[in-house]
């Protein structure tokens, strides 16, 4: 598949792009007040659980050497972990994009007779990256399945017909009273009503949702999954989290299908001890996972009698082909980068149009979806590489925005008949630089304009004409009132 060509799924989800959506982000101040609060809170508890650890750097270099060998090598260890799952009683389904994928499970689904009873076809859910990629939710429910989250932050995003913000903090741009609102309102719609005096208590938040998914838990027959990592020499499958729900879906019903990225593979069952200890301190702030749930295959009376595993192309071939961007694909998926970025911070996860937001979004979206789709995002950082220190397998996020910058402007003069007002003003940059006479006339006009609209501080708050998308999302400082030329000049002539 080309590299501007858009994959089947809801990777990119056609919002505005970027610089349009974070205005309106930014104008919305309950939205920054809650981002900075969550944020800030994640990363002090990551910064103390990270620092307490005396290898921490070595650990992190670990975890990028197993994601770099799995990267050279990913066809030997997808066949590998097809092997050691099948022959463990497992079922493996190769998917090249969205669509089969989502194909698979609604067969799957189907075949294993979810909802037997009277009514919809029904399965509960454990958060996914995976599903969400490829709209799973969305095509069940075109085929008459109704599939249950059961992760307390994508049930809240579930109730209230919304949209994830975040990786691991999906409802993170939410405040306890909204959620409340939206459980009061919704719940009763899905199954179990929340109670008429719930309140805002995280605690009474939390037990609401409790009772609301425990029926769906005792009555589905079919669950669905998505995988942090998937040992090709054993065909175990490793699922962390925070609440217990997951560990629920993966034992109690009948038929379990796990929908996997074919990069969430490791080599060897030992490499996780190496990210069972990275994980969950970059992503919570913890030092271990409250529930770690493994499995191998199928055990004869212990949890599912029906396992599938769905390994998920859905372009990620097409991103190993480039070796800068390449880098993405070892992300283990903590959000560490959103926590520390800057951009993240003000205008939240909805303003990058994409699944994944975050720094990790804007350099893993435009490859899954072809950099003409999403050509904005790789320019939504200010390469400060605040996510380079934060990330546990020291993915270099700056280098690959600055690759896949290159890589949007040059489809940019692709696509254009004519050149950009970037292109032209550099050709005029170049005129002028090379004219020593020429650039004396421009300093000296640019710095009487520069007087004429700078403002407080010395400023320029808006440049005039097509300058003005310059200066858009930045201040512009006014041009000196003497160049260092003619400074040089006079001083020279004093002496």
């Amino acid at each position: 598949m080309t590299d501007d060509t858009a994959h089947d799924g809801r990777v990119w989800l056609g919002t505005p792009p970027f610089p349009e959506a974070a205005r309106t982000a930014l104008a919305d101040t309950r939205l920054r007040h809650n981002l900075r609060h969550a944020t800030t809170a994640i990363r002090t508890k990551r910064l103390e659980a990270t620092g307490e650890v005396p290898h921490w750097e070595e650990l992190r270099e670990a975890g990028a050497a197993v994601k770099r060998r799995t990267a050279r090598h990913l066809a030997h260890y997808l066949e590998q972990v097809e092997s050691s799952v099948t022959a463990a009683g497992g079922t493996v389904h190769w998917a090249s994009d969205a669509a089969e994928a989502n194909r698979i499970v609604e067969r799957l689904v189907r075949a294993a007779g979810g909802g037997r009873d009277a009514g919809p076809h029904e399965v509960v859910k454990v958060k996914s990256m995976a599903t969400q990629e490829i709209g799973l939710n969305e095509a069940l429910a075109a085929a008459g399945i109704t599939a249950y989250e059961t992760d307390l932050a994508e049930l809240i995003v579930q109730l209230g017909e919304d949209r994830p913000s975040h990786i691991l903090v999906p409802a993170i741009h939410r405040n306890r009273a909204e959620i409340r609102e939206i459980f009061a309102e919704r719940m009763g719609e899905w199954g179990r009503a929340a109670p008429a005096d719930l309140t805002d208590d995280p605690r009474a938040l939390a037990e609401a949702a409790r009772l609301h998914l425990r029926e769906k838990f005792l009555t589905a027959r079919v669950a669905i999954s998505g995988a942090n990592f998937a040992a090709a020499d054993t065909g175990t499958v490793a699922v962390v989290e925070s609440e217990g729900n997951g560990r629920m879906c993966l034992t109690l019903p009948e038929t379990l299908i796990t929908v996997m990225g074919i990069e969430k593979v490791v080599p060897t069952f030992t490499d996780l001890e190496v990210f069972l200890q990275l994980l969950p301190r970059s992503s919570t702030g913890e030092r271990m996972n409250p529930y770690t749930s493994l499995w191998t295959g199928v055990t004869p009376g212990d949890g599912p009698q029906d396992f599938h595993l769905i390994l998920l192309d859905n372009g990620r071939t097409d991103v190993l082909a480039d070796t800068v961007g390449r880098q993405a694909l070892a992300c283990i998926r903590c959000s560490a980068c959103l926590n520390v970025c800057p951009v993240y911070e003000r205008t939240g996860g909805h303003a990058y149009g994409s699944v994944y937001p975050g720094p990790i979004g804007a350099v893993l979206t435009p490859q899954l979806t072809g950099i003409r789709r999403a050509a904005s995002l790789p320019f939504a950082s200010t390469l400060c590489g605040a996510c380079y220190e934060a990330c546990p397998v020291k993915i270099d996020i700056p280098e690959i925005l600055v690759h896949l910058r290159s890589k949007a402007v040059e489809a940019t003069r692709e696509d254009r008949a004519l050149p950009t007002s970037e292109a032209l003003a550099m050709r005029a940059a170049s005129t002028v630089l090379d004219s020593p006479t020429l650039l004396g006339v421009i300093q000296r006009a640019a710095a009487a304009g520069g007087r004429l609209t700078s403002g407080r501080g010395g400023r320029i708050r808006r440049l005039p004409g097509p300058l003005g998308g310059w200066s858009a999302a930045r201040d512009t400082p006014s041009p000196p009132r003497q160049s260092f030329r003619a400074w040089w000049r006079e001083n020279r002539e004093e002496r």
